[in-house]
């Protein structure tokens, strides 16, 4: 009786077994398309080849520094004694930023005075001593024509007259070299005292007062400061060697600023380096890059109007005509932004999605080829005809980030599988029947 009861539970537990696969594999083959459905092939999706405008794109993502940004060092060494401005101020071309302790170099500028006023003198006592010895030297040759005086006494005179003109002439130099090292040891006094060298924002600053920098002159001097021209950024990014054939100056782009995430500014291409910058070099990992500056012509760092509010822009909503008014940015060095620029652009053109162009290999429907085993692969789309597909090859050009431009292989109006993805490259052959399942 017990065993009877066991086979009877067994019985039923693999019929249960039995009914759960069936459903699974019924569930999977709908979904597959192999049962069920209305006509068969594979279940697929479809677009149509249409004229679009298609821009391709290159994308960069960099840094936004200002144009005009000048470093400041002294020429001078020393400490200084007076800082006159803080970072972010805004200061016009001649103003003074700080002061450098003038003390060592003005006792310097005193020893130089004393020093040609020395030679000077030294200049005056030589000047008469020549004027006597040139009075001297022409009463001599006066006698010495008339018999009067000896050859040798003449010559003597002659003699001192030359060496007293030849020590006024020194000490003439003397003091020209007196007078030209005054002047430099001025021009070091005036060069304690730092002035901003443009109008401009002090975008950052190094020193504080009381510290001591070094000078310039004969090295790398301490960099104190900087100043910025902030009302005229730019993006500076760099650009891999394989896209940077497509940039040109003047090209538009299209910046967005990781701190506006709903905002897009639009910039020009100004400046493409000829040096390429290499990263990783003699590694699998090598790069090679090419630093673009990009100059960004949206409205930035504009001043607050008269009611100390900032100014307003239009800013276009999404895609849209509708605008609606924000505050102007306000750029600071440093920021991170993506840029897209904009190097071709095509209008008007047939264009298909970009994921409905694979690739196949040909030979496969060519005899000659598949006999000597020389593959052929090409770009191809999958047209769809009274529910089969015909793959044809096509000749592509430009694509942006969703569409691709068919030069040749398809005509405007022709409906296109352009999806799924795994059916599309991996599954889909030439004349398979398809069907486009019904949207929902």
């Amino acid at each position: 009786m017990g065993s009877k009861k066991s086979n009877n539970r067994r019985f039923w537990l693999i019929l249960a077994a039995l009914i759960i696969v069936f459903a699974l594999l019924a569930v999977i083959g709908r979904a597959a398309g192999w049962i069920g459905g209305d006509t068969g092939g594979h279940p697929v999706e479809t677009s149509t080849v249409s004229d679009r405008t298609i821009t391709r794109l290159v994308t960069a993502t960099g840094r936004i520094q200002p144009e005009v940004e000048i470093k400041i060092a002294p020429d001078v060494s020393g400490e200084i004694v007076e800082l006159n401005v803080r970072e972010g101020d805004f200061v016009f071309e001649g103003d003074v930023l700080l002061r450098i302790r003038p003390d060592i170099i003005q006792a310097r500028l005193d020893e130089a005075n004393a020093t040609l006023l020395g030679t000077q003198a030294r200049m005056e006592q030589n000047r008469a001593s020549k004027l006597r010895a040139k009075n001297e030297y022409e009463q001599k040759r006066t006698l010495y024509d008339r018999d009067m005086v000896s050859q040798l006494e003449f010559e003597n005179a002659q003699r001192s007259y030359e060496a007293e003109q030849a020590s006024f002439n020194a000490s003439s130099f003397q003091v020209e070299n007196a007078r030209a090292q005054l002047r430099r040891i001025e021009e070091e006094l005036r060069q304690t005292t730092v002035r901003a060298p443009m109008t401009g924002t002090v975008s950052r600053l190094d020193v504080e007062r009381g510290e001591r920098v070094v000078g310039s002159i004969q090295m790398a001097g301490t960099e104190m400061l900087r100043i910025a021209r902030m009302e005229q950024m730019e993006v500076r990014v760099n650009v891999n060697e394989n896209d940077i054939v497509y940039v040109s100056e003047k090209d538009t782009a299209r910046i967005d600023v990781d701190a506006y995430p709903d905002r897009q500014f639009v910039g020009v291409v100004t400046e493409i380096a000829n040096s390429a910058i290499t990263r990783g070099e003699g590694t699998a990992e090598q790069i090679t890059e090419y630093p673009v500056k990009i100059r960004i012509l949206s409205p930035h760092n504009i001043d607050a109007g008269e009611n100390g509010r900032p100014p307003l822009e239009e800013v276009p909503l999404s895609d849209s005509e509708v605008t609606i008014p924000q505050p102007i940015a306000r750029f600071k060095p440093g920021m991170t932004a993506t840029v897209d620029i904009e190097t071709l652009r095509e209008v008007n053109v047939p264009s298909v999605p970009l994921q409905a162009v694979t690739m196949r290999d040909m030979s496969l429907s060519n005899p000659d080829t598949t006999a000597i085993g020389r593959e052929d692969m090409r770009r191809v789309v999958f047209r769809v005809s009274d529910g089969k597909v015909e793959m044809m090859p096509v000749e592509t050009g430009i694509s942006d980030d969703r569409y691709i431009h068919v030069i040749a292989g398809l005509q405007v109006g022709d409906e296109i599988v352009s999806g799924n993805y795994r059916i599309l490259s991996r599954v889909l052959e030439d004349g398979d029947a398809v069907r486009v399942p019904d949207k929902k």
